[in-house]
């Protein structure tokens, strides 16, 4: 059976992607990145929640103060991307339900008024919309490169509030010179899909 998808949509988006870890000098532009965003916006979450929030790292300021929290193998790239997004969950996504889920505004306070219920919930819906930002990236002609090797303690204090969880740091551009890693081997269709 064949995909809808173009099969050349489908190399871009999954069979050739890969994580970049060299980036070329080409700017990644505020627009690019808003049009990602206006892309990737409409992919699912429960409740229609979006407690995605993206910090762009631009400055050179702020670059140095956010490679100091990266791990010592993810420093050199996070230094040289054209950008760095850091990936968070915002905890008090929640008052934003009234207007995201006008048919059942009351869900903000029937399922999501006690905080630890709404840190779980915003974690994982906000992981959902960082994998669809990576695709986004990638149907924008850039590549990805995803970490979680960091300090997460030290991220939040120095980037983020109380708040806001942070997920991970992308870096964004267009892949350099010996980019790619050697693709790792996933696992098949039955050894991940189960019948009952």
């Amino acid at each position: 059976m064949s995909l809808a998808l173009d099969p050349a949509a489908q190399d871009l988006l999954f069979r050739e992607a890969r994580t970049a870890n060299t980036f070329t000098d080409e700017p990644v532009t505020d627009e690019q990145v808003q049009a990602i965003y206006d892309l990737v916006k409409f992919g699912p979450t429960a409740f229609n929640q979006n407690p995605l929030r993206i910090t762009l790292v631009r400055s050179p300021e702020a670059r140095e103060r956010l490679v100091k929290h990266m791990a010592e193998g993810n420093q050199p790239k996070t230094a040289t991307a054209p950008l760095v997004a850091i990936l968070s969950a915002d905890n008090e996504f929640h008052e934003e339900i009234p207007a995201l889920l006008p048919h059942f505004p009351q869900a903000k306070d029937m399922f999501f008024s006690e905080r630890p219920v709404r840190e779980r919930s915003a974690v994982l819906n906000a992981a959902l919309q960082a994998a669809y930002f990576i695709v986004g990236i990638r149907a924008a002609g850039l590549a990805a490169g995803p970490m979680t090797g960091l300090d997460f303690a030290g991220l939040q204090k120095e980037f983020l509030d109380d708040d806001h969880t942070p997920l991970m740091v992308v870096n964004i551009g267009k892949p350099g010179e010996d980019a790619w890693f050697p693709r790792s081997p996933r696992l098949s269709y039955d050894e991940v899909v189960t019948t009952v």
